[in-house]
């Protein structure tokens, strides 16, 4: 398999003191700190987050500050389509573009025309920031969370390029 390379845009402006690359193994402690924190019923287990950072098909970046990862994403093609398997901002973060320039970054690594992802129904700031970016509820996956919530899957549709 080859292995994803992340193209960092210029165009994503983020506050000064973050800094937006690409994530690797080295980062497996600080990802699995900032799941627990962002996700504490749905962090991913040491194998899973293990997998997101080495396996070569799947496309991953972090957001930085002083050396401590805040932001993650991550995503890859699943039957022929492009999701976003992953998205996490630390709370003390939020709402300062850098769940919009992760989430622009991966859809750049993604070639594929369908995108898609998986959010709780109950989770509307994420939901809003997707909204934003194009998606629209698709689907419903019932009791899909370690809880019990039901996902709601969202979807974007891009045109195929001429070539």
């Amino acid at each position: 398999m080859k292995r994803k390379t992340v193209l960092l845009r210029n165009d994503l402006a983020l506050p000064a003191g973050y800094r937006l690359l690409p994530a690797t193994w080295r980062d497996l402690r600080a990802l699995q700190r900032l799941e627990k924190v962002c996700f504490p019923q749905d962090a991913w287990p040491f194998l899973d987050l293990l997998g997101v950072l080495t396996w070569p098909d799947v496309v991953r970046c972090k957001v930085v500050q002083e050396q401590a990862m805040v932001g993650f994403a991550a995503g890859q093609e699943i039957e022929g389509a492009g999701w976003i398997v992953t998205l996490a901002v630390h709370p003390a973060h939020r709402r300062q573009g850098l769940g919009w320039a992760l989430l622009q970054t991966c859809e750049d690594a993604l070639p594929q025309p369908v995108l898609r992802l998986a959010v709780r129904a109950s989770n509307h700031g994420a939901q809003a920031l997707y909204r934003a970016a194009g998606y629209e509820v698709v689907n419903r996956w019932p009791r899909y969370y370690v809880d019990r919530e039901d996902a709601l899957i969202m979807e974007k549709q891009r045109p195929l390029e001429a070539g």
